[in-house]
């Protein structure tokens, strides 16, 4: 009983204390508000980065060195294996290739010129991708990124047929074909729907086994939103047999994209199962790298969030250390200040033991005072640091998030309560191992020594 007396004198009537409880405040405070924001950065980079990937890509052996040319280019097999494995909700064909987008229909008969020659402003090297809108839509996010607000862009006239002709197109002759671009795309060519552009690339000549120029003009239909800048700058989709046609290739498509029911509970065994599957039916040479999920090809910068949150998680550890070393420190003083006490206790029956926990106890409350508040102030921080940071920016007319650069409508902050308990669990035993050297040595201290200490 008296060492809870006894502690809570010693920490009240101390006032140095109240620098240990406002160190594990700030420290418990600030790991839970940055852990909290960055875990809300990782999952809203998981979804931006996501944009229209599906769980899994994959590329057939027909399109890989040393394919079996036996097998059709068209992806009708491959569909058909795909989608019989249990936990695959959809599958749909892709066909990508590279080049450059110029506006206006100019003449460009020497393509293979200008796509060699140093990139100007009006040359914008990107993705085409041909897709199949029902399939598409079924299988990935695209459907989604139609009906985003654009920034630079503007919405295509009829989101369930993505190309159909824009209105005011009025075709002088040969319709063209229509392209949709990305958001940002769109913005930097300075187009609107309904105006031309032309895409220059190079193929194979199988006449003359060499690469030739070669160009296609399409309609611009709109644009799509993903929020990853990446792709919204460097992507545009037509549908795939104009593509394909235009490539004069025997090959139909480039990758089969695979959407799962659950891809965090089935991801693992689905992978495994159409690996087999199509190995079995010799579309797949068996190399791991030919079935790649999404989390692979966006690895590097999910990885990089990842250690960035640990290393910011011990980097602010640091403040809870600084805390508990000035609770040594307080508490190293106090021993050497109450040597006389510490001879009246012990000789009026207190235990070595008994001295020992009475310190302790003294590092338990700084430490249970600061973590409690420190946890209750960076829980509500964490919840309100969207509002709290637009009122910081406006009384001091500093713009502290720029939400155009991350494409968030509002600063993410994902609180979790296992890492809340963490936190505060370690800043207990923290402040009780650095309060254990000075509680030891009052304990071993000779009553007789204490007692005659001015």
């Amino acid at each position: 009983m008296f060492r809870s007396f006894l502690s809570w004198r010693y920490l009240l009537h101390r006032r140095t204390n109240l620098i240990g409880i406002v160190g594990v405040l700030l420290g418990v405070g600030a790991l839970i508000l940055i852990l909290s924001i960055m875990t809300g950065f990782l999952e809203q980079t998981r979804a931006s980065v996501r944009g229209t990937l599906a769980d899994f890509f994959i590329r057939p052996a027909p399109l890989m060195e040393g394919g079996d040319p036996s097998v059709p280019y068209e992806p009708d097999r491959v569909l058909e294996v795909v989608r019989k494995v249990p936990g695959v909700r959809a599958a749909t064909p892709q066909y990508s290739w590279y080049g450059m987008l110029t506006p206006g229909g100019a003449d460009t008969a020497n393509a293979t010129e200008i796509i060699t020659r140093p990139m100007d402003s009006q040359q914008n090297a990107i993705e085409l991708v041909g897709i199949d809108v029902e399939s598409e839509f079924a299988t990935t996010g695209f459907d989604d990124a139609l009906t985003q607000a654009p920034l630079r862009g503007s919405s295509v006239a009829n989101p369930k047929d993505p190309f159909a002709r824009p209105r005011g197109y009025r075709p002088d002759g040969l319709e063209h074909p229509r392209i949709v671009l990305g958001d940002a795309l769109y913005g930097r060519l300075r187009v609107h729907r309904g105006d031309e552009l032309t895409f220059l690339t190079v193929v194979f000549d199988p006449e003359s086994k060499t690469l030739v120029g070669s160009n296609k003009t399409f309609i611009v239909a709109g644009s799509f939103r993903t929020k990853d800048n990446e792709v919204d700058a460097r992507r545009a989709y037509v549908e795939r047999h104009v593509l394909a046609d235009f490539l004069r290739t025997d090959a139909r498509y480039s990758d089969v994209l695979v959407m799962l029911e659950d891809f965090e509970r089935d991801g693992v065994r689905v992978r495994e199962e159409l690996k087999q599957r199509l190995v079995a039916e010799k579309l797949l040479d068996g190399q791991p790298a030919e079935i790649i999920s999404w989390e692979d090809m966006r690895s590097v910068l999910l990885g990089a969030i990842r250690n960035e949150r640990v290393l910011m998680a011990i980097m602010l550890s640091l403040i809870l250390v600084v805390a508990c070393f000035s609770i040594f420190a307080i508490l190293s003083m106090m021993v050497t200040e109450k040597r006389r006490d510490i001879g009246v206790l012990t000789a009026l029956g207190a235990t070595p033991r008994g001295v020992m926990q009475l310190f302790l106890m003294i590092a338990f409350w700084d430490a249970l005072v600061g973590a409690v508040i420190g946890a209750i102030l960076g829980t509500w921080l964490a919840i309100e640091i969207d509002p709290f940071e637009k009122w910081l920016s406006k009384t001091f007319d500093v713009q502290i998030f720029d939400r155009s650069i991350y494409y968030f409508d509002e600063i993410p902050s994902v609180v979790e309560p296992l890492w809340v308990a963490v936190i505060v669990l370690g800043a207990f035993v923290c402040a009780l191992l650095f309060a254990a050297i000075p509680a030891w040595r009052a304990a071993r201290m000779d009553p007789l020594e204490a007692l005659r200490y001015e």
